[in-house]
């Protein structure tokens, strides 16, 4: 109460004041006009000489006496408010002055008295837009206006009063603090500006105060600082709180203007809650026939808390055969999804139970708290009508190339896993035996030839075994059978590929011509074995032998030097090859032996007979030469009789619209030399005239009154009449 009842007092001071200084102008001026030789200043400035112990610039040599001018803002009297007095010691009543005022404002804001010297506000002023007024101050003489004195500069000061409420510019404000804050933990600053003059008074002097919040929040009623205010603030009670702020002026007492502000202060989340399942008890029926890793139910665990902070993972801890089944977390729903990792069989195993943990992501390990919850899940399995399964996924079976028509290659088996257990039937997929080389027994999976096989075109063959329950013929299941030919020896051996040898003139006896290796079709366990040899008319031959080279391969070689190609250009040695099968197979086989010249190093140089007579010194490139001449010369000729003959050509008109300008149709015998109307004469004595004219040709008809002015003449050549 004391320091309310002062706040009341100084209140009253202050109001009392303000009072004063409005009407003392009107109150004491004249005392104080009648002081010779002084300036009077206004309210304002009589204000300042009191508090100053009215004191009082001279100056003696130019006689002004100047104080500071003062005026109020925001007055609004009737009459225009007095702002002070110019006076001048050459004012002593005989001499006509007159008082002259310029600058800022002079004849608008500001007007004197030119007999006087009195300066009176004519407008209502205010600081927030101007502060302060420069003028100027000059004495003439009021009948020639010559000036008196040098004019004198002064100013005039708009005093402020508190007209200015403060206002929060940066306004509305929004702010964060993470819930379970302690008491005292800074939340946001907020400011506020007041237009009124910060130097004068309290005008402009802020304290801040909470009206609405508490008691959650504080405020720091000098730093405008926001604090926690209350403990154990959580955002899952309460997220939001709008706190309301007041800023007033006059240092808060009574009398000032205030503005308020609103904050919005939102609690962000920390981990302080664990996820916890809706039930402790999930259960789940699965069908026996459910994919591989395809969900088979789902679990969640809510968290209070939000964003980050609300994740969880899942993990199965316990259970029997666990591996069975794994548990992911879906990242949008945050629910636990379990999914299968092995195949579910109902006549293995009907039921399993589960044990299933959900863990926040992040947590504080200072907390101590236990950010995880458990539930326990059953799950049942569901029989489903499985189809047949076969003994194994893949069968191989073996059958020789040269087994009969209807041999039991092997058996597949297939049962049906259900409890009610169905017969199976059994069938070869076609399009796997296109050429329906196999049979299969539909009641025992016994699977026969129906074809003969050859192992050198096919060595394995895969079909395709379906088995189907009798009862429903929609479950099927498939298996591989892949059937291997076993080799017999059934092919013959032959040379590797079509050997032509060549054989130097100037070769020496035992010279190796050829080396020859054989192949066969057959691939027997042992391997392959050639024997080599020659038929018996070959074997006492004065020319070739061969030769065994140990690796499955012979030498053909020369038994003399005096192989010549104009005594036998080519020679042909038959070998018969021979396998190591049961029963053994051979084939006989020709080797080509060309005869040729070679250089002195045995490279061959031409094996043809007609190449040894040529000249000798005679290369290629000459006759290449020799022959290009001669038809050039042949070209000539051509050139020269097809010239000929184009100038012996005969004129003779084949088109009979070219002429027809110039021959005249008539049915009239000729008139001779003297008819010349029926056509032109100088056309026909001129052939050169006519363009593009080999020949001309006319019926018989029509030519007999050509032949009076052209001279025939027969060719007998070509049968043809030239004029």
């Amino acid at each position: 109460m004391p320091k309310r009842s002062e706040e009341m007092l100084t209140d009253v001071w202050t109001s009392l004041l303000l009072v004063w200084i409005t009407c003392v102008p009107y109150t004491s001026m004249t005392p104080i006009i009648s002081q010779s030789k002084s300036l009077q200043t206004g309210s304002t400035a009589l204000l300042r000489g009191l508090v100053e112990g009215q004191r009082i610039l001279s100056r003696a040599k130019r006689g002004w006496v100047w104080n500071q001018m003062f005026v109020l803002e925001e007055f609004s009297g009737p009459d225009p408010i007095l702002v002070g007095r110019l006076h001048t010691d050459l004012d002593v009543g005989s001499t006509p002055i007159k008082y002259v005022l310029a600058g800022e404002g002079a004849g608008t804001i500001f007007a004197i008295n030119e007999i006087t010297g009195d300066i009176h506000a004519m407008k209502r002023l205010d600081r927030e837009e101007k502060a302060e007024y420069t003028l100027t101050a000059q004495v003439t003489n009021r009948d020639t206006d010559q000036p008196l004195e040098p004019p004198s500069e002064f100013i005039i000061k708009v005093q402020d009063i508190n007209d200015n409420p403060p206002q929060f510019v940066e306004g509305p404000y929004r702010a964060s603090v993470p819930e379970m804050s302690q008491v005292g933990t800074s939340v946001t600053r907020v400011t506020a500006t007041d237009a009124d003059d910060p130097v004068y008074g309290n005008s402009a002097k802020l304290v801040y105060s909470i009206l609405e919040g508490q008691p959650y929040f504080s405020i720091d009623p000098n730093t405008a600082i926001i604090k926690i205010a209350l403990h154990g603030m959580d955002r899952e009670m309460r997220e939001e709180y709008l706190v309301v702020i007041q800023a007033k002026d006059m240092g808060g007492h009574m009398g000032g203007l205030s503005g308020t502000t609103t904050v919005t202060v939102t609690l962000t989340d920390v981990n302080d809650n664990p996820p916890k399942f809706s039930k402790s008890l999930y259960e789940f029926v699965i069908p026996e026939e459910l994919g591989i890793g395809q969900p088979g139910g789902k679990v969640k665990a809510n968290d209070r808390d939000i964003g980050e902070n609300a994740k969880s993972t899942y993990n199965i801890i316990d259970g029997d055969e666990k591996d069975v089944f794994e548990i992911t977390t879906d990242a949008q729903t945050q629910e636990g999804i379990l999914r299968l990792k092995k195949p579910l069989n109902f006549e293995t195993k009907k039921s399993y139970t589960l044990k299933v943990e959900a863990a926040n992501i992040r947590f504080d390990p200072s907390s101590g708290a236990p950010f995880k919850d458990t539930a326990t899940v059953k799950i049942a399995v569901e029989d489903s009508d499985e189809p047949p399964v076969f003994s194994k996924p893949t069968f191989v079976l073996q059958v020789d190339e040269n087994a009969p028509i209807n041999t039991v290659i092997g058996t597949v088996t297939a049962r049906d896993p259900d409890v009610t257990g169905s017969l199976v039937r059994y069938f070869i997929d076609r399009h796997t035996d296109l050429e329906r080389q196999f049979n299969i027994n539909v009641d025992d999976g016994k699977i026969t030839l129906a074809k003969p096989l050859d192992r050198e075109t096919d060595m394995w063959h895969n079909i395709t075994v379906t088995a189907t329950e009798i009862r429903n013929h929609s479950q099927i299941s498939r298996a591989i059978v892949a059937i291997r030919v076993l080799d017999i020896n059934d092919n013959a051996p032959e040379f590797a590929t079509e050997y032509e040898a060549f054989l130097c003139e100037n070769g020496k006896p035992g010279q190796v011509i050829q080396t020859v290796s054989a192949v066969d079709k057959d691939d027997p366990i042992q391997g392959h074995y050639f024997e080599y040899r020659l038929i018996p008319e070959m074997l006492n031959n004065p020319n070739f032998t061969i030769k065994n080279n140990g690796d499955n391969s012979i030498s053909v070689l020369a038994k003399h030097d005096t192989f010549r190609r104009q005594k036998q250009e080519m020679y042909f040695l038959p070998i018969i090859v021979t396998d190591n099968g049961n029963p053994p197979m051979s084939s006989t086989n020709t080797l080509t032996i060309r005869v040729c010249g070679c250089s002195r190093e045995g490279i061959v140089q031409s094996c043809n007979v007609e190449a040894y007579v040529l000249p000798i010194g005679l290369s290629m490139g000459a006759l290449i030469a020799i022959l290009a001449c001669i038809i050039l010369l042949l070209v000539i000729v051509v050139l020269f009789v097809t010239l000929r003959r184009h100038k012996n050509k005969p004129l003779i008109i084949k088109d009979d619209e070219d002429v027809r300008e110039n021959i005249i149709r008539y049915d009239d015998e000729g008139g001779g030399e003297e008819d010349t109307e029926a056509f032109d004469i100088a056309t026909l004595q001129n052939p050169d005239g006519i363009n593009d004219l080999d020949s001309w040709w006319l019926p018989d008809e029509r030519i007999e009154g050509l032949c009076d002015v052209l001279q025939p003449s027969w060719d007998s050549t070509t049968e043809q009449l030239y004029y």
